[in-house]
């Protein structure tokens, strides 16, 4: 993988070549590869072997409260099948809990066990570590632009 200067030196020398499409340079390969970069960083860092999902998952039960498990999916950007496979495996690893709801048989109901809380909670400042080691390279001004810019995107 090219490093990060060896990228930008790519892409800026690429771009000016009038060349047309230049791999290098578009936003969606720049974004997979700040994102692989976070994703290295987030995999080497996270506690009790959480995915991104999983914790996301925590993260926004923690922020919410209980809630359907279709809630839960919308809330954090995943369909049904793959929110019910992470909470599937956070239920089994007990950091949540899943009751079908008594009056519609169809829902489930994912709340944050007591052990899932405080996982939440120590995961939670590791994220914010992760998210300012994501970031380091860049300027205070730079991060808050990034993530106005990214925000605008989602």
């Amino acid at each position: 993988m090219l490093r990060r200067s060896k990228l930008k030196t790519v892409a800026k020398t690429e771009a000016s070549t009038g060349r047309g499409y230049v791999l290098d340079a578009q936003a969606g390969f720049l974004m997979r590869v700040a994102m692989q970069r976070h994703t290295a960083i987030f995999m080497s860092r996270m506690i009790e072997q959480l995915t991104q999902t999983q914790f996301a998952a925590l993260a926004k039960l923690y922020e919410v409260g209980p809630c359907s498990q279709n809630h839960l999916g919308r809330l954090i950007f995943l369909d049904a099948a793959t929110i019910k496979g992470v909470v599937d495996r956070l239920v089994a690893r007990g950091f949540v809990s899943a009751l079908n709801d008594q009056n519609d048989r169809r829902r489930r109901a994912v709340a944050l066990t007591p052990r899932g809380r405080s996982v939440t909670e120590a995961a939670m400042k590791v994220a914010a570590e992760i998210t300012a080691e994501t970031l380091a390279p860049l300027s205070e001004s730079e991060r808050r632009a990034v993530a106005t810019l990214l925000t605008k995107l989602s």
